[in-house]
């Protein structure tokens, strides 16, 4: 049977699992399916698998999203949050399934569920604005609310990409008791808190949260214990890094938690282990001699952002921990020993982005991706290391779908270092005939491509070019040198390295057409496209997402730009203007030849479209020709992994089109 290529629209029959956790008793899971249905919106649901069984079971259906399942610790219900109120809210379900029943009525939602040991409570988080408590509830006062006239401003951290205008809203803490409902308070002030694990004993609660003198400035996340029964907290760390996820051993005796010691770089610094001995007080780093990320690094664009991660978990004898490590695109799963021995027990080129682990079956689900596989679950049984797949929720789609396999690739940049990274051919590739390539610069800097799927990549593969992905200086993934040799020289060597990869390509692969090149990126990939055809007039064709131009207006505008210009440009509009203006692509405007597409969501906070805006104007009023600029309403800086689904096909849709213009590429025929 022919097949045929991806295209844009098939975004919508993609679905991917995610979140796994594994029943008390270590013989079920429970995890959620995400899909966008017929309207084109998009859909969680909660499934549940008996490791025994051949199917999985559906427990939540129809028109909903249900994401963070928790298991009670009898295994008798489930928690998880759901919009099917209106608002982010927490559910409970018994775990046979039947009808659920909401837990919190918070007027802006609720999140991150968490069990006490004995069952009776569930911590959890929400955001409150200044005077509003818990018991303010979803929904009350709605019909007389109003546009307000004037919103004081008082906060630099006052809007966030997650969560759009914060002004006065911080992130708060409290119980829920199962039975009755009564909701208990845990912290207050105008801090943000993130809730972390119960001890065992039920006493004490870890969490992690900013409350230093002034958090606009100072920008530690430190682990504190709660004492449920009241009375004064405990900090642990010393308000010199980030740290997340503090997890306890089973004993009570230590806390494990992820996250770096730094005083020169807030996102260039690796994130490793530390245990907490609470007898002794000692903090060790126990992936201190280990060049390497801890937690999953890898881009792509399928499975939206900011999946719960479990952080470092304990073997039951505290002798270890499971963690997620990300290295050279792949990321798997290491047990590491508390003198730091590692050994790896989920590996391979793919992309481990959540587990779950249960001690006496030794078993550990996986939710996973590669090139060919948007995201489905995995058994690994730990003493014999067999492995077996559970889920298989693009069978059917790609059973008539042809992708393009990728090809690995390492290359000397210019100064001598090493780059990593891949190149797709195009479907229906014929030996010995041309094809258009794309580059194509992943965002961050500090993130990387990897072995995982790429919706986008199969795409422009399918379109009939080949595509060109790199991990430059400032990837994650490679050891921390080369994560920080971005800093204070963006359009330097990083620019070099991409360049390299060009000649590389173009010297390596004979079906590569170096007269019919293209450049695309998002966010600091957008940059570097426009740096890129401000330096150069090598392709024909460039396609910027949310991008920055200006660093001297980024450092304004966006949510975190006065700090994060101080740590990857090195300089700030009033000590090194000169620097700033070095760094901005629309100093090169006069060199811009290249067709350009900017595309921009118009409610981005992390680079703000105003970004956008400057290059376009200038472009236009400088004479330059052809540029167009397409907006997106509403849409924040993650348009391209968890928008709006239709405004994701017609990114892509408008990406192809405008390389097919400037590129002519031929069409495969099994696409006609």
């Amino acid at each position: 049977m022919t097949k045929r290529g991806m295209t844009a629209e098939d975004l919508y029959q993609l679905k991917y699992a995610s979140d796994p956790q594994l029943s008390p008793d270590g013989r079920t899971v429970v995890y959620v399916e995400t899909s966008i249905d017929e309207e084109h919106a998009y859909r969680n649901h909660l499934y549940v698998r008996e490791l025994a069984a051949a199917e999985p079971r559906a427990l939540t259906t129809g028109a909903v999203r249900d994401t963070y399942p928790r298991w009670s610790p009898d295994g008798s219900q489930l928690s998880f949050v759901s919009k099917r109120s209106g608002t982010s809210q927490v559910w409970l379900m018994d775990a046979t399934g039947g009808e659920p029943r909401q837990l919190t009525f918070c007027k802006a939602g609720a999140s991150t569920p968490i069990w006490s040991p004995d069952g009776r409570y569930i911590a959890f988080s929400a955001l409150l604005d200044r005077g509003e408590t818990f018991h303010d509830r979803e929904g009350e006062g709605e019909k007389k609310a109003t546009a307000p006239k004037v919103i004081h401003v008082e906060r630099m951290k006052y809007k966030s990409d997650d969560h759009g205008y914060l002004y006065e809203k911080t992130r708060q803490l409290a119980l829920v008791d199962v039975q009755s409902g009564e909701i208990t308070a845990l912290t207050d002030g105008p801090y943000h808190h993130t809730v972390g694990s119960w001890s065992p004993d039920g006493q004490w609660l870890a969490i992690t949260a900013n409350r230093t003198e002034n958090p606009d400035m100072q920008h530690s996340l430190d682990v504190y214990l709660i004492p449920i029964a009241g009375g004064e907290w405990k900090k642990l760390t010393s308000s010199n890094g980030t740290f997340f996820y503090p997890t306890w051993s089973a004993d009570g005796k230590k806390l494990a938690y992820i996250g770096s010691v730094s005083e020169t770089y807030l996102n260039a610094t690796q994130k490793k282990v530390w245990v907490y001995d609470l007898e002794s007080g000692q903090q060790t780093c126990v992936t201190a001699d280990w060049d390497v990320q801890i937690g999953d690094s890898t881009i792509g664009d399928v499975r939206s952002p900011g999946h719960p991660n479990p952080g470092a978990v304990w073997t039951e004898d505290g002798s270890a921990l499971y963690v997620i490590v990300s290295e050279r695109g792949n990321s798997g799963i290491y047990r590491v020993s508390l003198g730091g021995e590692a050994t790896r027990i989920v590996g391979g080129n793919r992309n481990v982005y959540g587990f779950t682990f249960h001690e006496q079956q030794q078993t550990v689900i996986a939710a996973i991706s590669d090139p060919l596989i948007p995201g489905d679950l995995y058994q690994i049984d730990l003493t014999t290391g067999a492995e077996r797949r559970l889920t298989e929720l693009n069978r059917d789609f790609f059973a008539d779908v042809e992708l393009s396999v990728p090809e690995e690739i390492e290359f000397t940049a210019q100064d001598g270092w090493n780059v990593h990274g891949w190149i797709l051919k195009p479907v229906g590739y014929q030996p010995g005939e041309k094809y258009p390539l794309v580059l194509q610069i992943h965002g961050g800097p500090h993130s990387m491509y990897g072995n995982t799927f790429f919706h986008e990549f199969q795409l422009l593969a399918a379109k009939g070019y080949a595509v060109l992905y790199t991990n430059p200086r400032g990837s994650f993934g490679y050891g921390e040198r080369f994560m920080q040799a971005c800093c204070g020289d963006y359009g330097g060597k990083d620019y070099l390295d991409l360049m390299s990869a060009v000649d590389y390509a173009c010297a390596q692969f004979d079906f590569v057409d170096e007269s019919r090149l293209g450049v695309a990126g998002g966010s600091y990939g957008g940059l570097m496209t426009n740096w890129i055809v401000g330096q150069t007039n090598r392709f024909k064709a460039g396609v910027t997402d949310r991008s920055i131009c200006n660093w001297m207006s980024f450092y304004g505008v966006s949510d975190i730009g006065y700090y994060f210009s101080a740590e990857e440009i090195q300089a700030n509009p009033f000590t090194n203007p000169e620097k700033m203006w070095h760094h901005s692509p629309i100093r090169l405007v006069a060199n811009m030849e290249t067709p350009l597409l900017i595309m921009h969501g118009e409610q981005d906070h992390r680079c703000p479209i105003d970004q956008a805006e400057q290059l376009y104007i200038t472009l236009k009023h400088q004479g330059k020709a052809p540029v167009s600029f397409v907006r997106f309403p509403g849409a924040s800086h993650e348009l391209s992994r968890s928008g709006d689904p239709e405004q994701r096909v017609l990114r892509l849709q408008y990406t192809a089109d405008w390389f097919a213009t400037y590129m002519e590429p031929k069409v495969p025929s099994l696409q006609q």
